[in-house]
């Protein structure tokens, strides 16, 4: 099913901390925050995972990787098996293993608005190169680094690639990529903002200037607004984790929210509290103590 309208759940005013709420539901970011940087789930934070599904506290996997990269933790889900990637473009069954994973929910960028984004950033910042993610393929320009684990399935233009009638016309397009060789990531993510304005969400979650553009209205919170909504889960029942710009709306709407000990100073700004860093399996160290509490 595919889903382009607002979520204007997903954003509330400040309010009284829910640390005595009883969670029914995790959000977590993979990359820097549940994964240690070198891609593994350590064996405390599998044991941590595992221990909240058994207490009736769902997981969800809440991340800015495409379905196809999830891998990593598809051993580690329960339940559900739902997890939302492409920064809240796609909700995937994650049951069937890698490369069986089944699209749930899709909210996709319309090819008009990526065209207008991708016009609009040219012009603001002059040099900046582009690559498209679908809910299958990966495509990229021709002066595009290789920034990612995979050979694109073609290279053309970015306007090619965005063309009604261009490679992989039939899927929806999640999100445009667009990179930078020499601005500061933090002020390329202020121009893109002003100069794409509402036709787009834009956000970060890389150190490099690279940035992740998606449909108007998603993100990560605004998906998991919806996922909530569907089992009657309330933002003040959910406790999320996240490290970079990308989580800042998911942080901002949970009831309870973690910045990671290695996060962003905007992720540290919005959360409602800070654990460990990744490596330290911040992620498990909160749940383990949510768990003794119960």
């Amino acid at each position: 099913m595919r889903e382009n309208e607002r979520v204007t759940s997903a954003t509330r005013q400040p309010e009284t901390p829910a640390a005595d709420i009883p969670p029914r539901l995790i959000a977590t970011d993979l990359d820097g925050t549940l994964l240690r940087d070198d891609k593994s789930v350590s064996p405390r934070t599998v044991a941590a995972l595992a221990a909240a599904e058994e207490a009736g506290i769902e997981v969800f996997f809440v991340t800015g990787r495409p379905a196809r990269w999830m891998d990593v933790v598809s051993d580690h889900v329960h339940g559900h098996g739902l997890a939302i990637c492409g920064n809240g473009a796609a909700v995937v069954d994650l049951h069937g293993g890698p490369g069986a994973h089944r699209f749930v929910k899709v909210r996709e960028l319309a090819r008009e608005n990526a065209l207008d984004a991708v016009r609009l950033l040219r012009e603001a910042a002059p040099g900046t190169v582009y690559a498209v993610e679908q809910t299958y393929g990966f495509y990229q320009e021709p002066d595009y680094p290789k920034l990612h684990m995979e050979t694109p399935d073609n290279l053309a233009p970015a306007e090619e690639l965005l063309a009604e009638d261009g490679p992989g016309a039939a899927e929806p397009v999640l999100k445009i990529l667009a990179y930078h060789p020499s601005v500061d990531p933090d002020a390329f993510l202020t121009l893109s903002r002003l100069a794409i304005g509402d036709r787009a969400n834009v956000t970060r979650s890389s150190p490099s200037a690279l940035l992740e553009i998606s449909g108007p209205g998603v993100s990560k919170a605004s998906t998991l607004a919806l996922c909530c909504a569907e089992r009657g889960i309330s933002h003040e029942q959910v406790v999320a984790f996240g490290d970079m710009p990308n989580d800042v709306e998911m942080l901002t709407w949970a009831g309870q929210s973690y910045a990671m000990g290695n996060a962003h100073p905007d992720v540290i700004a919005a959360a409602s509290g800070r654990t460990v860093a990744n490596n330290d399996d911040g992620v498990a160290v909160v749940i383990e103590r949510m768990l003794e509490r119960r």
